[in-house]
């Protein structure tokens, strides 16, 4: 994976954004717990704990071509951020089906900003990043994952274009293979989406007239 040192910097601040290496695992591991203990309910619909296979799936992230995980650093180094300077992170990649349909476009799978550095120009940093991914990849999209209940995300990437695409469920593997068992059981058919009660029709002002007369 190249390393671009200083992609891009925010216009209001001192924050510069770089590719990952691979011996920053430690720093994007730390944000990585900030985001789950901040948003529990990824670990709840997920499983995932930055655990070994969440180490391991990021150290593999770290080395893709295929994906860039850019870090955000703060001009000093800090502390909170293992002496690396990293306050930000984002995981770039490409969205396979709208390549294959010819309508390319960014992927943003992971967005974090340490809780320290926030209103400060890191995210602005980090969606630069991305709109220059965006550009050497050729894509004309970019399409960042947010959960419909993180509010501050959600006002952030509105303040920035972003505008909704679609709704995506989750279920868990065994939860689903249960639920086709107990339909199967039953032989009930799949519910039948209910379809609105039919509007009455709105009687003409001729009619109206006729009926006053």
């Amino acid at each position: 994976m190249p390393v671009h040192e200083d992609v891009s910097s925010a216009a209001r601040s001192r924050v510069s954004t770089r590719t990952a290496r691979p011996d920053d695992l430690a720093a994007v591991l730390g944000l990585v717990r900030q985001h789950q203990a901040d948003a529990g309910y990824e670990r709840v619909l997920t499983g995932q704990t930055p655990g070994g296979a969440v180490a391991a799936g990021f150290r593999q992230l770290l080395e893709d071509p295929g994906h860039r995980v850019v870090l955000a650093v703060a001009p000093a180094p800090l502390p909170a951020a293992g002496g690396t300077g990293a306050i930000g992170l984002a995981v770039l990649g490409t969205d396979p089906l709208p390549a294959v349909l010819g309508t390319p476009r960014v992927t943003i799978d992971w967005f974090v900003v340490h809780r320290d550095h926030r209103r400060r120009g890191t995210g602005v940093a980090l969606l630069a990043a991305a709109a220059g991914y965006a550009a050497e990849t050729g894509a004309d999209h970019v399409v960042a994952a947010v959960t419909g209940s993180d509010a501050e995300r959600q006002r952030f990437f509105s303040r920035m274009g972003f505008a909704p695409l679609a709704t995506r469920r989750i279920v868990g593997r065994e939860q689903l293979t249960r639920r086709l068992a107990a339909w199967q059981r039953t032989g009930l058919a799949v519910p039948v989406p209910r379809r609105p009660a039919p509007r009455r029709p709105v009687r003409l002002l001729t009619d109206l007239a006729a009926v006053e007369g």
